[in-house]
């Protein structure tokens, strides 16, 4: 460490914290004693300003990508519908947690087979169009066969 002398004889030590007593902004200062730093409503308020902060950053996101997977599904369950199943006059799609193939969107046709909804094809958490491949005629072992 470096002492430095000062031109009215005063020493200082370099590197060294100074204690309260070189500091006469803090002489006298006591950290807030027992009582908390905020009151318990300005937490509560503080907390609940986060928490609306964290939806509102979150929910837009959620939001979209729910109505680009609904429009997505949709398409693909109308070509689905329109190649499989060509007498039913509607198709719609549904998110279902506990549908015939799992979690996911499932694809039904309208007023085929008698007027009922059926489903036709499962399309999966994350909906595509199907490809040339994909679109084929039902056949009598297809675990979605309306």
């Amino acid at each position: 460490m470096d002492r430095v002398t000062y031109g009215d004889g005063r020493d200082h030590d370099q590197g060294h914290d100074h204690d309260s007593d070189d500091e006469p902004e803090l002489a006298g200062y006591e950290p807030h004693g027992n009582r908390p730093l905020r009151s318990a409503r300005k937490v509560q308020l503080m907390r609940a300003v986060v928490v609306l902060g964290i939806v509102a950053l979150v929910l837009p996101g959620i939001l979209t990508t729910y109505s680009l997977a609904k429009a997505t599904a949709g398409a693909a369950c109308a070509a689905n519908v329109a190649y499989r199943v060509p007498s039913a006059r509607s198709s719609t799609v549904r998110f279902e947690l506990f549908g015939p193939a799992g979690v996911g969107w499932v694809c039904y046709s309208v007023g085929a087979y008698g007027g009922d909804r059926k489903p036709v094809a499962a399309l999966g958490l994350i909906p595509s169009y199907p490809t040339q491949a994909d679109l084929r005629q039902l056949q009598p072992q297809d675990s979605l066969n309306p």
